[in-house]
């Protein structure tokens, strides 16, 4: 599904609708953490990060100033910031979205995320992992690494705003292995590298600049600058 800027309206507005009465971890101002192991039904705050602990079950993970981190194995619903990066750990699976308006997104080793990973401003990146409703950027560059799989294709949208992003010309790497079911569709101009190894469905918008090796002319670092929302190893301690 195109995110347009009705799409872009709604993600803006659940900020206004974060629970904070219901039943699990929830806050305002401050962090919330969920322990490793343990099941809640909703993980929400407005000023702060969200922290789900390795193995832990959640239904909704939302905040709007802050990061979300995921751990290993965490089952959760759906993920969904404004203002923050979110990374999903290894292992981890998301039965909905994942949606950062201005932040990052990271999905580790072997994470799913059955619906789709959207953002408007800030880097996406797959290591091995799944997406099964699509990816959709406006103004991010894409990395789909080693092994990825992403069904319901790849779509990058022309802002119908100008700040100093959308002077930059995103960067779009597909990787060794990975398999893009669908269209790689780009409404404003992109940079497309695409593994002699990956298969993809048809392109449009952009020209695909095959490569060799794990990445384009051999830049094993660009990706480093990626920004990551705080983390707590092994599951975040009671405070």
């Amino acid at each position: 599904m195109p995110f347009n800027r009705t799409s872009l309206r709604a993600v803006m507005a659940f900020a206004a609708f974060i629970s904070v009465s219901g039943c699990g971890q929830a806050g305002v101002n401050g962090s919330v953490h969920v322990l490793a192991g343990d099941t809640v039904e909703n993980a929400t705050t407005v000023n702060g990060s969200v922290n789900i602990g390795d193995g832990a079950r959640v239904g909704r993970a939302t905040t709007v100033n802050g990061g979300i981190r995921l751990g290993q194995n965490v089952t959760a619903t759906s993920v969904k910031t404004v203002n923050g990066g979110v990374r999903v750990g290894s292992g981890a699976k998301v039965t909905k979205d994942v949606v950062a308006v201005n932040g990052s997104i990271d999905l580790a080793r072997g994470a799913d995320v059955v619906g789709r990973v959207t953002n408007v401003n800030g880097n996406i990146r797959l290591d091995s992992a799944h997406v099964g409703g699509g990816i959709t950027t406006f103004n991010g560059d894409i990395r789909v690494g080693r092994g990825s799989r992403v069904e319901g294709g790849i779509h990058v949208q022309k802002p119908e705003y100008s700040n100093h992003w959308t002077h930059q010309v995103p960067r779009i790497e597909i990787g060794p292995g990975v398999v893009v079911d669908g269209p790689l569709k780009f409404d404003r101009e992109v940079k497309l590298y695409v593994s002699g190894s990956a298969r993809i469905g048809p392109v449009e918008g952009a020209t695909v600049e095959h490569y060799p090796g794990e990445h384009p002319d051999g830049d094993e670092g660009h990706y480093d600058e990626f920004e990551s929302p705080p983390t707590a190893r092994g599951g975040p301690e009671r405070e």
